[in-house]
């Protein structure tokens, strides 16, 4: 193949070799994508009709469950629908259009989580200040911000990969469109064209995890010296559902894309590719509601309201 141009389609990489296999994938994908659907759903329901939730961590928290429903939805549905039909197929336009909607969810998902931190300092550093620095128009500015620069770092890195000529082959070594598995189709050799969007994309998650790692000493700082120990649990407890949620997106997307070269296999790359892009959006909502007390009781409150009135 000479270029992009006579590739119609991309094979995906089969997540089983025979056929009772593919049914299991099926059927664990399905449940998996009916509990994140359902309990980010629940979420949303709750913190949009519980007006005690109306706050910025809530906030935050109804726009990290539509990133968890959009990162299901992207690629979930095409594996189910491959492992249904015993097929591996999916065309070049649907290949460019999930690989931008999956960037541009775990994007979203990224910032959030960095605007949650900055939320969490100033909750706890600067608590006479919370209201200034986090109003219902500043909460807005900085969501709208997140998804604006998702959107805008999904089509850089959309545009950049699929403007490649692509010459190997049409066959990607994962189970949904990745940029390193398409990367590899190429036969350019503009090391700045294949790279330079992710430097630039590398060195904002960089800034990110910079300012969550420096926001988190100063948290810790002031927690370790309230002297009751009640309020060191009440404030070590709004911060772990966000530290762990941090550290499970950080470590396996880190992990999928800087583990050595020796170590990789296609088993164990498409493992940690359902653990960085599938499990985190059914683990997520699992985390802060477990965590959050008045995130429960919401739930509680809107289960048995709905179940009185059915």
């Amino acid at each position: 193949m000479s270029n992009s141009s006579s590739i119609s389609h991309f094979l995906l990489l089969p997540l089983a070799d025979t056929r009772q296999l593919q049914l299991l994938h099926f059927c664990l994908f399905l449940g998996i994508s009916l509990a994140a659907l359902l309990a980010n759903g629940l979420i949303i329901s709750a913190v949009a009709c519980g007006h005690h939730l109306h706050s910025p961590m809530f906030f935050f928290l109804l726009n990290m469950a539509l990133t968890d429903l959009g990162c299901i939805c992207t690629t979930v549905p095409k594996a189910m629908h491959n492992s249904l039909w015993d097929t591996r197929n999916i065309s070049y336009a649907g290949c460019a259009v999930q690989l931008f909607c999956l960037l541009f969810f775990i994007s979203a998902e990224y910032f959030l989580l960095t605007i949650m931190c900055y939320d969490r300092y100033v909750s706890i550093c600067k608590p006479l200040h919370y209201g200034t620095l986090l109003g219902s128009r500043a909460c807005a500015h900085m969501a709208a911000a997140a998804w604006a620069s998702a959107f805008l770092n999904a089509l850089l890195h959309t545009a950049n990969t699929f403007s490649l000529p692509l010459c190997h082959c049409n066959v990607l070594g994962q189970f949904f469109c990745e940029i390193p598995h398409i990367l590899k189709l190429s036969c350019s050799h503009s090391y700045v064209r294949k790279f330079g969007a992710s430097a630039f994309t590398t060195s904002l998650a960089l800034g990110c995890f910079v300012f969550i790692v420096f926001s988190y000493v100063q948290i810790f700082r002031v927690v370790l010296r309230i002297p009751s120990e009640q309020g060191r649990h009440k404030a070590f407890s709004t911060c772990l559902p966000h530290l762990a949620v941090v550290s499970l997106f950080i470590s396996t997307a880190v992990f999928s894309y800087l583990k050595p070269p020796s170590i990789s296999s296609p088993s164990l790359d498409l493992s940690l590719s359902v653990l960085y892009s599938v499990v985190p959006p059914v683990l997520n909502p699992l985390i802060y509601s477990l965590r959050n007390q008045e995130l429960k009781n919401a739930l509680r409150n809107m289960m048995t309201l709905y179940f009185q009135k059915h």
